[in-house]
């Protein structure tokens, strides 16, 4: 057998110094971990205001990008910077134009997504279509169809806060942080609301005591329950349901009766007819006299319903009126509406832009949440553990 001609020596380089080609990249990809981007996905400026504070917070700058309208009224987005690899974060702030705003998402994360991004989430403070979480009559669940838009388009996360009904999570394919407000207005109900000691919660509907119930019980207060107020009318003459059973017909050609599987089961019976729901005067469940009423609710849009519950509690001997909501939609006249009525001041969080609203009524006050928003994107980048936003917080809640 041939010995080595290099004799004793089997090599030059010890084998633990054997240089290795690289040709200018690393020996294993995605050895660091990968960075992220936050991008804003609105047209307006207003819109974009929550997503420089989230992005201040966090020390970073708002990714490149380009997102507006043409001439004929298509969005059109244009990302300006490489997102291959790296975890993407698109703020997206729901103004007035709902419609234009959901379009600018969907198109932007479908841009991120053929742009080779590893992490498309979604930070969706307010939700939009979250009132349409039900079938009503011949109708439709928005909420649900709009949740397989947003996983069609690329989403594979949503961070969004205090959705109107909980259970809107289980409509997602992919996972969904539903931050929650509380803490930062109850800190203000604390800080800036004078001898609080002496408040009552208010919720302005039994379907709203629960939430109410929440603030009531961490702010050792007690609660009271606005009952009768007005309900939304439907009728239910023109959707068939008061149509009596169908019955066989003796006489007519015989080719037109239906069959019996569509008929009634047992012509000549009647089914028994849920009644009627009547609406019962409105009344006040607990002692509001010489108090301040604090209401309690998610989402402000039509203040009528607000504006009632104020005079009522007026009536009752409450001497300061504060409304406490989430979200701020305040649409159409309610700047006006609430700066002629009984209503002390309203406080809602900036999930979603209001500095108009504001303008036209000082009693509106807004409280900042890009703090919570902003951990929430870090922890999640990170992959730590988001159960410490969530601390203290039960299945009611």
């Amino acid at each position: 057998m041939p010995k080595s001609r290099l004799g004793p020596h089997k090599s030059f380089l010890p084998h633990s110094k054997t240089p290795k080609l690289s040709y200018g990249y690393q020996s294993r990809m995605n050895v660091g971990k990968s960075g992220y981007r936050v991008f804003s996905a609105n047209s307006t400026t207003a819109c974009t205001e929550l997503a420089k504070k989230i992005t201040e917070r966090l020390g970073v700058e708002l990714g490149k990008s380009v997102v507006y309208q043409e001439s004929n009224r298509e969005t059109r987005v244009d990302i300006k910077e490489s997102v291959r690899g790296q975890d993407i974060f698109i703020i997206q702030t729901i103004p007035r134009d709902v419609n234009t705003a959901i379009m600018e998402l969907l198109i932007m994360a479908y841009a991120l997504k053929t742009s080779c991004a590893k992490n498309i989430i979604g930070v969706i403070p307010y939700f939009p279509y979250s009132k349409q979480c039900k079938m009503r009559k011949r109708g439709s669940i928005v909420c649900k169809l709009l949740a397989s838009m947003l996983a069609k388009a690329g989403l594979t996360h949503i961070i969004t806060m205090d959705l109107h009904q909980k259970e809107i999570q289980g409509f997602f394919s992919f996972p969904v942080d539903n931050l929650r407000a509380s803490p930062f207005l109850i800190q203000y109900i604390q800080e800036e609301i004078p001898d609080y000691r002496n408040a009552i919660i208010v919720a302005k509907s039994p379907s709203a005591a629960k939430r109410a119930q929440s603030y009531a019980e961490r702010l050792r207060l007690g609660l009271a329950v606005i009952h009768g107020e007005a309900q939304c009318s439907e009728s239910d003459m023109a959707d068939g349901r008061q149509s009596p059973p169908l019955v066989r017909s003796s006489s007519g050609h015989p080719g037109l009766d239906l069959p019996w599987r569509h008929q009634a089961p047992f012509p000549g019976i009647e089914l028994p007819m849920m009644m009627a729901k009547e609406k019962p005067p409105i009344t006040v469940v607990g002692d509001v006299g010489g108090r301040i009423a604090i209401i309690i609710d998610d989402i402000i849009d039509d203040v009528e319903n607000f504006v009632a519950a104020a005079e009522i509690l007026k009536e009752r001997g409450a001497y300061k009126i504060y409304i406490m909501a989430t979200h701020g939609l305040l649409s159409a006249d309610a700047p006006r509406l609430i700066e002629e009525s009984a209503i002390d001041e309203v406080v809602v969080t900036n999930t979603v832009p209001h500095e108009v609203q504001k303008l036209q009524c000082p009693k509106i006050k807004t409280v900042d949440v890009s703090m919570i928003l902003a951990e929430a994107i870090r922890r999640i980048h990170n992959g730590e553990s988001m159960a410490y936003l969530f601390r203290n917080i039960t299945v009611d809640d």
